[in-house]
């Protein structure tokens, strides 16, 4: 049993053995029912930290799956860019390639020309 209510039924014990009207069992009374206050208000605060507790918990708990589906998302949001990024360097890639052996198409005849006429003046 808690301490407070053995005390407070030895108390009630006392009173009936006892003058109720005397100044001091209404001092002790008194004490009683604000120590009885004192404790039920310390149970009902036990209580309300004990619920914010549990409160935080879920919160915490929601806001790390919240976090990693948001993680999730832009994730698959960076990698649909890098992937539109990666096409487009390819496209200009084949594009390069295509303008570089129009250019070599061009000019080889020039080329074939050129050593020709190098190695006749050898």
């Amino acid at each position: 049993m808690d301490e407070k209510v053995l005390e407070e039924i030895q108390f009630h014990q006392e009173t009936l053995s006892r003058d109720s009207n005397s100044p001091l069992h209404l001092i002790r009374e008194k004490e009683m029912s604000i120590s009885g206050r004192v404790l039920a208000a310390k149970q009902e605060a036990e209580e309300i930290v004990a619920a914010a507790r549990k409160d935080a918990a879920g919160i915490i708990v929601k806001a790390e799956e919240e976090s990693k589906d948001l993680a999730k998302q832009r994730e698959k949001s960076v990698l649909k860019e890098l992937e539109g990024e990666t096409a487009q360097i390819s496209i200009d890639a084949d594009a390069e390639i295509e303008a570089l052996k129009s250019a070599v198409k061009e000019r080889i005849d020039s080329a074939a020309s050129l050593v020709c006429r190098r190695i006749a003046e050898v």
